[in-house]
């Protein structure tokens, strides 16, 4: 097989997501740290999943739109840092894919050149022995194996040899990934995309995996083709949403043609989707002359089932309304427990998400709660590190002026929270909300799911450990015990403060009981604690 068509290529698109679902729980298991981290194979199979279903929803078999789709998908379904990256590579592909008459090895392997660079410059500050150390090496070696191999099965054989080549290397360039023992999950992660694709071509059977409520993929807005929300008209161009088919097409039409059409549209509107073959095709664009957008189409054939909407008209009472109550800024934050949900919209936040170090939120997900809240100028604020990047790419999906206050702990966010002023700009709500956490001392306690020699810890499956945000304290069987040496070891001579959150796994009973002792040990510290009900972590801390 020395060309792929557009139904190899849907083929490799499903082999790749199928093959990455069913190995999700090993790259899951090659996460670094003790703790339950979803910045692995759960991130990319939902990642995956977005992608597969956007293909499925364009109904074509033209190239270019599955390609388009894949990678909109892909981005609009990325999770976390390992998904997000993903999404970049599968969007350099589709880039230059999307452009070839003839996808041979060569081409192949130039978009993974092409792939390297998206991936790479979506990252402020790459890390080498990561997923993008895989990519880079394979995108390096992959023209040279095109070179060799016109056949896409042996190319693919070869790409995944190299990869795995570079994957083994990874403990020696992240010493953290050495302690462990493990290689880099997003690597792996990586490589099954890859393999699943291989698979697909050579007629590997890849077996039925039983999806679990991770794997549902949110809805999508109404969103028009560019990701703009149709009910947003404060910039409005274009006044008629015009669609139609286009029926019993003409003898002489090429696939040309319709790619004229398209021309066409594009030239007199925006928001263009043409979709289809010279047997049917589907036509939606919003323009100010719907007139020649039919007249056009009529050249080709037969039209049927218009719709011509006037979106001003339409929409105008909405707008209206909407305008009375807009804010002059909105906030995002996202949190998993229902205590520390309700704790942010106490603090008057817009929207609370759901998500943490387990589940990580989509782009999409946060693009929605973006889009949702009435204002022109939001501010998110993460509240892991594993969820930043995600939010920096709903910057490129909405029109909206957004803004991520880089917090990596939820008493980060509470604090920055506690900070915003409704009455100051967007500017100096971000520097304020920014050095409100800077001097804030963060724990973590929580049970390791594996066993493991870390930080200086010989560590045992079911240990309750204590970290520091970056690196394990403490190390006990007991939640008490660790929690009291966590506090012990972030407390300094600056201190006043301690807060404690407690978790879905601790009594209030037993909370108190932590307080009092602490109470007797830091007579002169203001000692809280609040129910926060957040899963797998007994405690969250804070002091300042």
């Amino acid at each position: 097989m020395k060309v792929l068509d557009s139904a190899k290529i849907l083929e490799m698109i499903d082999g790749g997501y199928r093959y990455l679902k069913a190995n999700k729980a090993m790259v899951d298991s090659l996460n670094v740290f003790p703790v339950p981290d979803g910045d692995t194979g759960t991130n990319m199979s939902l990642t995956m999943a977005s992608a597969v279903k956007e293909v499925k929803a364009v109904g074509t078999d033209d190239i270019r739109e599955i390609l388009t789709a894949y990678s909109r998908g892909a981005l609009k379904g990325a999770r976390g840092n390992s998904g997000v990256i993903l999404s970049q590579i599968i969007k350099g592909l589709a880039v230059v894919l999307a452009d070839e008459k003839s996808i041979t090895t060569k081409s192949f392997a130039n978009a993974l050149r092409y792939s390297r660079e998206v991936a790479y410059n979506a990252v402020t500050k790459p890390k080498e022995g990561t997923v993008l150390t895989v990519i880079r090496y394979m995108a390096e070696n992959a023209p040279s194996i095109a070179n060799k191999n016109a056949s896409f099965i042996n190319f693919f054989d070869q790409l995944i040899k190299k990869g795995e080549e570079i994957l083994q290397k990874t403990p020696d360039m992240l010493p953290v990934l050495k302690q462990a023992g493990v290689v880099d999950a997003g690597g792996r992660g990586l490589l099954c995309v890859f393999q699943g694709f291989y698979n697909a071509l050579a007629g590997v059977e890849i077996p039925e995996v039983v999806e679990d409520s991770e794997n549902t993929v949110v809805p999508t807005p109404i969103l028009d083709a560019f990701g703009s929300d149709e009910h947003d008209l404060d910039n409005i161009k274009y006044a008629y949403c015009t669609e139609y088919f286009v029926i019993n097409l003409k003898k002489h039409v090429t696939e040309e043609d319709v790619e004229k059409l398209r021309d066409k549209l594009m030239a007199i509107g925006d928001c263009v989707i043409v979709i289809g073959d010279v047997n049917l095709i589907k036509v939606h664009v919003h323009t100010n002359q719907p007139n020649r957008a039919l007249y056009n189409a009529l050249q080709l054939g037969e039209l049927d089932k218009v719709k011509i909407e006037n979106m001003l008209e339409q929409h105008r009472a909405l707008v209206a309304e909407r305008e009375k109550t807009k804010k002059a800024i909105g906030v995002i934050s996202i949190c998993a427990g229902e205590g520390i949900a309700n704790i942010f919209k106490e603090l008057t936040i817009d929207e609370v998400i759901e998500g943490g170090q387990t589940m990580n939120p989509s782009v999409e997900d946060i693009l929605t709660a973006v889009e949702k809240v009435n204002s022109d100028n939001v501010i998110i604020l993460p509240n892991n590190k594993n969820i930043i990047m995600a939010a920096e790419k709903v910057k490129e999906l909405t029109q909206k002026c957004v803004e991520v206050i880089p917090t990596t702990e939820v008493a980060q966010g509470i604090r920055a929270a506690f900070a915003f002023d409704v009455n100051q700009s967007v500017e100096a709500n971000v520097s304020e909300m920014t050095s409100a956490f800077e001097d804030l001392k963060c724990g973590e306690v929580t049970n390791a799911v594996r066993n493991t020699n870390l930080d200086g810890f010989d560590i045992s499956e079911g240990d309750i450990i204590g970290l520091d945000g970056k690196t394990i304290i403490a190390d006990s069987k007991s939640v008490e015990d660790t929690t009291l040496a966590v506090i012990d070891k972030l407390v300094d001579e600056w201190s006043e403060v301690i807060t404690l959150y407690y978790g879905e796994g601790v009594s209030k009973e037993d909370a108190e009981k932590l307080v009092a002792k602490l109470k007797e040990k830091y007579e002169d510290f203001d000692i809280v604690s609040y129910f926060g009900g957040q899963p797998h972590y007994y405690y969250l801390i804070s002091i300042e």
